[in-house]
């Protein structure tokens, strides 16, 4: 198989476990979180758009330093880390920007929104190497 083509299956099934694990969430949790905690910060209706575009840049940043597709002996385990650190990074980078920059941002939100960036880069990388492993996109290696 193609280097090209495995990244291109890694990030469609990345875009696919994402998309589910953060839609639960999402439904669950974050959009009540957001209400209380947010209120009139929050836009009038939800912007489709830029939804779109952030979950493909960030499942392709994930997939390249989570799941690493073209690495062939990377550990299941450092894997994870890195996806792990991806999602701490990128949902730190909000967090405590909008923490810093926007009046009214709930601590609460931010501490909330950097632990379920660590958690499902680390789920979703976690996921998608096995999902791959098991359809043969990827070589298993010891953990």
């Amino acid at each position: 198989m193609s280097r090209f083509r495995r990244w291109l299956i890694s990030y469609v099934v990345a875009l696919v476990v994402f998309t589910l694990v953060d839609g639960v969430w999402i439904g669950l949790v974050a959009s009540g979180v957001y209400r209380a905690e947010l209120g009139s910060l929050l836009a009038a209706s939800f912007q489709p758009v830029a939804a779109i575009v952030f979950y493909l840049g960030y499942v392709a940043g994930l997939v390249h330093f989570g799941v690493q597709p073209l690495a062939g002996d990377v550990p299941l385990g450092r894997r994870v880390l890195a996806g792990a650190l991806f999602g701490l990074f990128t949902y730190g980078t909000w967090g405590l920007t909008a923490l810093t920059v926007l009046n009214g941002f709930s601590a609460f939100v931010a501490v909330t929104d950097i632990a379920w960036g660590t958690a499902l880069g680390a789920l979703v990388t976690w996921l998608s190497t096995l999902l791959l492993r098991r359809f043969g996109v990827l070589r298993a290696n010891p953990v």
